[in-house]
């Protein structure tokens, strides 16, 4: 058997594109300049072009990437593709799951249940293709062609900071030139070029355990939907086997070499081959199948300690590495771009000062370091790192059969949004505010249906590239005071409030006529929610005067900013 993912997937290849030069430097100077078109790079590009701000996107590839690589994604990355204008073919070719099944040996001994109820818009996970959620956003970007300059077979070769801009050295099969930006983003990924041309490197440590990852084609009709993880499989005793179904008749396996095992020898096919057929046999699955793609991974949990570094930032793989066990990797990148979108956007447009951007940095920082301790703790479970360790574990897996309290130890408490408690951009509640539940500052907004305009919806659709006041309110109508506060501030950042009533009348834009919003966010009349462009709450308040809110986004725009 050959692998055949050309053959699965409609890969579109790209020509290399040289701009207009003057003295082999690009004519025009560039607002951003994003290195790496994958999908961080990306979803920045459309984040940025949400907030009305153009980017060139530098990719070294002439199309999307190779295989399934990330394979799983989150709630949180679903409302985040959904503000990006990719949800619709992403839900189509996706499959939902909630569900995963932990075993030891051929015994299941875990059951996991992400939480899921009537209040989501979207499910808790789906299973997709990363070279699949890649074009989508390629796609997505062509339709902003006013405002993304894709630009393939693009490789940076220099970076050179010059006080007020970042000169790159770009190499293209079509010629070699320069360009200067105000801001360079870095989002090209684990083994980051314009990482290792400013001499920053990664901190933190790589765990014990190196994984093959095969994708196989197969008939997966009557196969339920989710992750299934083995401990000491028949199939291969003495490791750890993961496997996914996949959208197109696809499975995904990760699967433990042994610490003796020799990379080069077990990468060859049909080594890799012989265990994939071992462990359909041991599910009793006796079904051709073709290998599509397969690689080599080894968990690392490492972090620059900062992601802003004058003219140049860092997102993604390029900042961080996550083990992905938790489904933290590509999760984790899409909200580094979501969150440096808006901070990034603001301050190109001359609202918000470049302290703005230390935000970004701290939050990100914290959440990639709250993402390496749930990770951790699950690389070490997967992949011991003595026999000690080895030995405690499988106690653990033994017991869990009789008695279900040890089975908590095996949730791998897959990836969620990192609440940013501790953001310098959190406004303190006053003492005489007090919540008895609800998001807190710097949590995400607890999602709800609502009626909007006369129609079923959710909270989360009131949710655009800017500030948002939720206003709970009596009728359908912000007081007066709070709609000329509001008008007045809209005027000079991107703001809009809605008013969210129980009382349905004609005029209502935003009902919530079960009472179940203003009792999950512990709301009266008068209650208001300042939210983040990022989907972040910022400050709550029970009944406060309108200037609240002019002094909060003062207060961001303009003050200097404390790290986290």
């Amino acid at each position: 058997m050959e692998l055949t993912f050309e053959e699965y997937f409609p890969y579109t290849h790209h020509a290399a594109r040289v701009p207009e030069l003057t003295d082999g430097c690009d004519t025009q100077r560039h607002s951003v300049v994003i290195a790496g078109g994958g999908p961080t790079g990306l979803a920045l590009a459309l984040g940025l072009a949400n907030h009305g701000v153009a980017s060139v996107v530098l990719e070294s590839d002439d199309t999307v990437c190779s295989g399934s690589r990330a394979g799983a994604f989150t709630r949180r990355t679903l409302e985040i593709l959904e503000q990006l204008g990719v949800i619709d073919e992403v839900m189509r070719t996706g499959h939902a799951w909630s569900t995963g099944w932990t075993y030891f040996r051929d015994r299941e001994v875990f059951r996991l249940q992400m939480p899921h109820d009537d209040s989501q818009k979207h499910p808790p996970a789906i299973s997709h293709l990363q070279n699949y959620i890649e074009q989508c956003l390629v796609d997505a970007a062509k339709r902003r062609s006013d405002l993304i300059d894709l630009r393939w077979q693009s490789r940076v070769d220099k970076v050179k900071q010059l006080g007020d801009c970042v000169r790159l050295e770009v190499q293209t099969p079509q010629g070699n030139y320069a360009l200067e930006t105000d801001w360079l983003v870095a989002c090209d990924g684990g083994r980051s070029t314009v990482r290792d041309m400013m001499d920053l490197r990664l901190q933190g440590h790589r765990h014990e355990g190196r994984y093959v990852i095969i994708d196989i084609r197969i008939d997966t009709e009557g196969l339920p939907v989710g992750r299934r993880c083995w401990f000491d499989p028949p199939s291969k005793p003495g490791g750890t086997l993961l496997m996914y179904k996949k959208p197109g008749g696809m499975l995904r396996f990760d699967y433990q070499l042994q610490d003796d095992d020799d990379e080069v020898e077990e990468m060859k096919p049909e080594r890799v081959f012989a265990q994939v057929n071992r462990h359909l046999e041991m599910m009793g699955i006796h079904k051709e199948w073709k290998p599509v793609w397969m690689s080599l991974y080894r968990a690392s949990a490492m972090t620059l300690e900062r992601y802003w570094h004058n003219r140049v930032l860092f997102a993604g793989d390029a900042a961080h590495l996550v083990p992905i066990f938790g489904v933290r990797g590509m999760n984790s990148a899409i909200d580094d771009a979501h969150n440096l979108a808006w901070k990034l956007a603001f301050v190109v447009r001359g609202l918000a000062a470049p302290p703005l951007l230390e935000t970004y940095s701290s939050e990100r920082v914290y959440a990639a370091r709250e993402n390496h301790r749930f990770a951790s703790k699950s690389a070490e479970f997967m992949a011991p790192p003595a026999p000690a360790a080895r030995l405690m574990r499988n106690a653990v897996l033994s017991l869990c059969e009789k008695d279900p309290w040890f089975s908590s130890l095996l949730n791998p408490r897959q990836h969620s949004a990192i609440p940013l408690v501790k953001s310098p951009l959190n406004i303190p509640a006053e003492a005489t505010d007090v919540f008895t539940r609800g998001p807190r500052p710097g949590d995400i907004l607890l999602e709800c249906p609502l009626e909007l305009q006369g129609k079923p919806g959710h909270l989360t659709d009131l949710l655009k590239p800017q500030f948002t006041v939720l206003y709970f309110s009596e009728d359908e109508s912000l007081p007066t005071d709070w709609a000329d506060a509001v008008a007045e501030l809209s005027s000079r950042v991107p703001l809009q409030a809605h008013a969210i009533t129980r009382t349905k009348s004609g005029s209502a834009s935003a009902v919530d006529a079960p009472g179940r919003l203003f009792t999950m966010y512990d709301a009266v009349p008068g209650t208001v929610y300042l939210v983040r462009p990022d989907g972040h709450v910022m400050g709550r308040w029970k009944c406060p005067a309108p200037s609240v809110i002019g002094q909060a986004l003062e207060r961001v725009l303009q003050a200097e900013m404390e790290t986290m």
